[in-house]
This record gives C-alpha cells, sequence and structure tokens, in this order.
C-alpha cells in the first residue's frame, strides 16, 4: 500500500534513507549520509511531497516529490528486488505529467533502474556537496 507520509513515520523513513544511501552510494564515504540525517529531518522531508510503501505493516520505501523533482525515492535494501521501487516510481509517474532527477552517476543500478522506467538523459553536473558527477534525467507520460 502505497499512502501519503505521516509525521509518526519519520524514524523508518530515515533509517531507510541512510542505510540505501550508504548501500547504493559506496563511492560516498558513510559519514556523509550520516551527517545529513538532521537535514532530511527538518528540511528536505518537510519541504517535500513524501508517499510511503507500507507492506507487512512496515514501511518498505518512500519517494519524496518537490514540485516535478523526484528529489528522493529509497527502498529499503532487505527488500529490494521484489518490486517495490517500480510500485512507488509508478505512483509518482501518476501524480506528475514529467519527473526531473539527478542521479550519480557512479550509481549504475540507479541509473540503469531509471533508463528501464523510461527516464531520458539530459544533462551532467557536479553534485555540490559531494564533488561526484551526476545525471540530469526526465521522464514524460
Amino acid at each position: 500500500m502505497i499512502r501519503e507520509y505521516r509525521q509518526a513515520d519519520i524514524d523508518q523513513v530515515l533509517a531507510i534513507w541512510l542505510t540505501a544511501s550508504i548501500e547504493a552510494h559506496n563511492f560516498i564515504e558513510p559519514q556523509f549520509w550520516k551527517s545529513k540525517v538532521s537535514e532530511m529531518r527538518d528540511v528536505y522531508i518537510p519541504a517535500s511531497e513524501t508517499f510511503v510503501l507500507e507492506y507487512e505493516k512496515k514501511i518498505n520505501g518512500f519517494y519524496s516529490l518537490h514540485g516535478n523533482t523526484l528529489a528522493a525515492i529509497f527502498v529499503a535494501p532487505e527488500s529490494q528486488g521484489k518490486g517495490m521501487g517500480t510500485a512507488l516510481l509508478d505512483d509518482a509517474k501518476n501524480r506528475r505529467d514529467s519527473l526531473r532527477l539527478s542521479v550519480y552517476k557512479e550509481n549504475v543500478p540507479g541509473l540503469n533502474f531509471y533508463e528501464k522506467h523510461g527516464f531520458i538523459f539530459l544533462d551532467e553536473q557536479v553534485d555540490e556537496h559531494t564533488g561526484h558527477p551526476e545525471l540530469i534525467m526526465e521522464y514524460h507520460s
């Protein structure tokens, strides 16, 4: 079930974000992600429309929209490969006519996931926080 985020979900959402970020971005020091937890809690999640995927009474993933930007989409590592990321992405696509995102160039599984789901490459930039190259991708329904 995908539903709107509630404040009571914050601890589970942050735990998923942290563990999945460290795993998906092993080219960035884990300490970087750990240092961003309070910003996620206090700035990014409150500023976004966030939706969670609940399965067997537990949150297994979430995504956040900021306007037409897919600001975050994460599935708990133990729940990956079961179609949950696709369900979350399909839900986000149903809420917007177009979506834009940035993904680290070194995150090859992430790039492949977005390409498989119809996102196209637009541009490349360097993430100001990490110094790593990112690709800007877009989807139109």
